[in-house]
């Protein structure tokens, strides 16, 4: 497994490139919206990417998502919470899209990455569980804004900067749960969020860019 992290210091964002070497394949999560880096560090590597994926819908930067599975010919894999209504997705109809939800899987090579549901920070978030070529258990999760260093997403932001009334507290108590979910696994998993120091997603973010999950358990 081949694991490339990007990083906007503006933006405080971080995304990432999933490879399997072996396969000579890659999927991207959470691209910002230069996704020049993105094809270079594949071809760098010997890398084609065949997926893009989203954790949620990106209120403080432009997602890359939609041209880079254009210009790849990748799959793009969006959550099925964001299929329609008022606050959905809201791509052309070009590129290649796969709906998920809870329990269902991505192959990249000999990497498999698990979809887990976690409406919280926003109604439709989803974060990724990866399991490397033939471990019996996972590595780590691509958490997006439900878990950073040091602190959890906000529940808040779509009422306070969207005005879509009580959706705080609902977005509260589902983040509680995500969290009382994430108690229930391996202190050894890997931990790689979608923001770090200086975003505006969270209160009290860290500036390393990684951690684990029982690290966080003790401190955050």
């Amino acid at each position: 497994m081949l694991l490339k992290y990007f990083y906007d210091d503006e933006l405080a964002q971080a995304s990432y490139l999933l490879g399997c070497p072996g396969g000579g394949v890659a999927l991207v999560i959470d691209p910002s919206r230069d996704v020049e880096p993105y094809i270079r560090v594949a071809q760098e590597n010997g890398l084609r990417i065949i997926g893009v994926a989203e954790t949620h819908i990106h209120a403080d930067y432009i997602s890359g998502g939609y041209e880079l599975a254009k210009r790849t010919g990748a799959k793009l894999y969006i959550s099925k919470a964001g299929r329609g209504g008022e606050f959905a997705y809201d791509y052309p109809d070009s590129p290649d899209y796969v709906y998920v939800g809870e329990g269902d899987d991505i192959q990249v090579g000999a990497v498999m990455v698990k979809v887990l549901f976690t409406p919280g920070h926003t109604p439709e978030h989803i974060i990724f569980q990866v399991t490397d070529n033939n471990a019996d258990r996972p590595i780590g999760l691509f958490t997006g804004d439900l878990l950073f260093v040091g602190d959890i997403g906000r529940p808040d932001l779509l009422e306070v900067a969207v005005g879509v009334a009580n959706t705080a507290k609902a977005g509260a108590y589902q983040q509680f749960d995500n969290i009382q979910r994430l108690k229930t696994m391996p202190d050894y998993l890997q931990i790689w969020p979608g923001h770090g120091a200086g975003s505006a997603c969270g209160k009290a973010l860290g500036a390393i860019p990684s951690t684990t999950l029982g690290y966080e358990k003790l401190f955050n």
